[in-house]
């Protein structure tokens, strides 16, 4: 059993799309593992979340790793790669680069490190289709990291749960609250601990909109999310710019509702 959890990373980490503390502060899937963590041992887990929306692999690597190393963790998990991978031009190699480091200097420590593999988006965003070989590229290069590093990979999330819109929440870009409490289930799974059969159980899809309402979707998706996405791209911003983890201090888990 772990006592002593650090999650890294970028906005799936964080929290982004799920249901907000009364702080206003997002929950997410590493919230909800740091609780099943302690609900299993029947005492408070010590939990850390570094994570910050918008890094990439590199900025992970230079602004949370040290910090995840210092809190002499027992487990750590991984989310970096995704933000990578939406720019215009993305050097995979130079990402595998940062994720192998990331995870040779967790390990080197006997650290029990979970490297979260990336979705397949095609269906669920308009250029999902276009990423899916940059997406397809930067798993292999996780797998390759994990077998080489001794780390844990987490399953490819499946289809039938992480392709479904339930799953996700109306940006398309982060999981909605069905959608991190499926894969706090699914990382207790990859650890070997006691979960049900929920984290995989197949979402029914809902019923196809019309084609009028699918186009004002899509209109309304590009102006209130992808637009202002682009627009900080342009001007060399991200939405992290200033941010700091949510829990940057490894204390033990308490909900405060």
């Amino acid at each position: 059993m772990f006592s002593r959890y650090v999650a890294i990373g970028d906005s799936l980490t964080e929290g982004l799309g799920d249901d907000p503390w009364p702080d206003d502060v997002p929950r997410g899937w590493a919230d909800r593992l740091a609780q099943h963590l302690t609900d299993q041992a029947g005492q408070p887990v010590h939990y850390a979340n570094l994570a910050v929306r918008g890094q990439k692999a590199a900025q992970v690597r230079a602004s949370q790793l040290p910090a995840a190393l210092a809190a002499d963790p027992d487990l750590v998990t991984v989310t970096a790669g995704m933000n990578d991978l939406m720019r215009p031009t993305v050097d995979i190699d130079a990402v595998g680069d940062d994720l192998d480091h990331m995870a040779r200097s967790l390990t080197d420590q006997g650290i029990v490190t979970v490297l979260v593999p990336l979705p397949d988006m095609t269906g669920l965003l308009p250029i999902g289709a276009r990423l899916k070989g940059r997406v397809d590229a930067l798993n292999d290069t996780l797998a390759d990291v994990a077998a080489r590093r001794g780390a844990i990979l987490a399953p490819l999330p499946p289809r039938e749960v992480f392709g479904q819109p339930q799953a996700w929440s109306s940006d398309r870009l982060h999981l909605s609250s069905l959608g991190h409490s499926r894969f706090a289930l699914a990382m207790l799974h990859t650890l070997g601990l006691p979960t049900d059969s929920a984290w995989d159980e197949p979402l029914v899809p809902g019923p196809k909109p019309p084609a009028v309402r699918r186009i004002v979707g899509e209109v309304r998706w590009w102006a209130g999310f992808a637009g202002p996405w682009i627009g900080r791209r342009l001007r060399g911003r991200s939405s992290g710019d200033g941010r700091t983890g949510k829990r940057l201090t490894l204390e033990p888990w308490a909900i405060d509702e």
